[in-house]
């Protein structure tokens, strides 16, 4: 589904890279890399702050090219206990019996996925909503046992692990059309089997295999929090280890530092995981946060926000 047909779509490069060219102060314009933003599901409840977002990476769009990931967890969540469906997980990740599956399937692809393609649809982009089983777009392998980062195996049910290899096909051509894919996090795997796969984790992938320019993952917390509730402007990957085996990092936090460490040795440039509660002009650039690969983090809320909301 194509949203908001607002811009010509760039041709693709001649020879080279597929990606959309950006005009530089040098004569022949340099391809770009794509950016990849994941976005928490909690950040796509509420039409106000929809809207806010929407904008931002509707004007990403405009000069890059973009992909976006989405979870919605807290959705699911309340689906499942509205259905009487209890909730277990482990180190972030959903454990996903047949029950849990067909929630996940009806609230990512159907509910949160279409409502994002059209907010960003009114906000200029041309959005196509995904998953990662269009075209095998995002490959996966059923994850039978799982290691926990507490050293247990775990069954985690219907939930896959990202095993494509090279960029997507048809990631690189919507983009070189000047499309913006919005990819729900849900996959297949070989046999036809509908998966669950962690947002984070899909996001780290794809972002590798790709060679993301940006792989920033938007939540709501203000990045890598240490014990005393502060933000750490940057780790690598010696901290990112100290965090996971000294049980710092939440279960949730656990798979998005997970996600970034994957998109890194793949070769993304920037790596980062934000705050994006308040939605506004350049949020992605100055929100506050915690960088894994390039420049520490050094920006602050602002009170610009788009949708003049608190």
């Amino acid at each position: 589904m194509v949203a908001g047909a607002t811009q010509r779509p760039a041709r693709p490069v001649a020879g080279g890279s597929n990606y959309p060219r950006r005009a530089t102060s040098e004569v022949e314009p340099a391809a770009v890399a794509p950016t990849i933003i994941k976005l928490g599901g909690e950040l796509l409840e509420t039409p106000a702050r929809l809207r806010g977002l929407a904008r931002a990476l509707a004007a990403i769009a405009a000069r890059e090219p973009l992909v976006v990931v989405h979870g919605g967890g807290r959705e699911v969540a309340a689906e499942m206990a509205r259905l009487g469906i209890a909730k277990r997980a482990v180190d972030g990740l959903r454990i996903t019996d047949a029950a849990t599956l067909e929630v996940v399937a009806g609230v990512l692809a159907g509910r949160v996925n279409t409502r994002l393609v059209a907010a960003l649809g009114v906000a200029g982009a041309r959005a196509v909503g995904l998953t990662g089983a269009d075209a095998r777009l995002a490959p996966v392998r059923r994850e039978r046992r799982y290691r926990s980062a507490d050293g247990q195996s775990v069954d985690l049910g219907y939930v896959g692990r990202p095993v494509g290899e090279g960029p997507p096909t048809l990631l690189t051509d919507l983009l070189a059309a000047g499309y913006t894919p919005v990819v729900a996090s849900l996959s297949a795997a070989a046999a036809g089997q509908v998966l669950n796969v962690n947002a984070d984790t899909l996001a780290g992938d794809l972002a590798a295999r790709i060679k993301a320019r940006r792989l920033l993952i938007a939540g709501s917390t203000a990045g890598v929090l240490d014990e005393a509730g502060k933000t750490i402007p940057a780790l690598d990957d010696a901290g990112v280890d100290t965090l996971i085996r000294g049980g710092q990092a939440s279960a949730g936090m656990v798979a998005k530092l997970l996600a970034c460490r994957a998109a890194r040795a793949g070769g993304a440039g920037e790596v980062a995981i934000l705050d994006a509660r308040r939605p506004r002009q350049g949020m992605f650039e100055q929100a506050v946060g915690t960088k894994l690969a390039g420049r520490p983090m050094t920006g602050g809320a602002g009170n610009d926000d788009i949708d003049g909301s608190n």
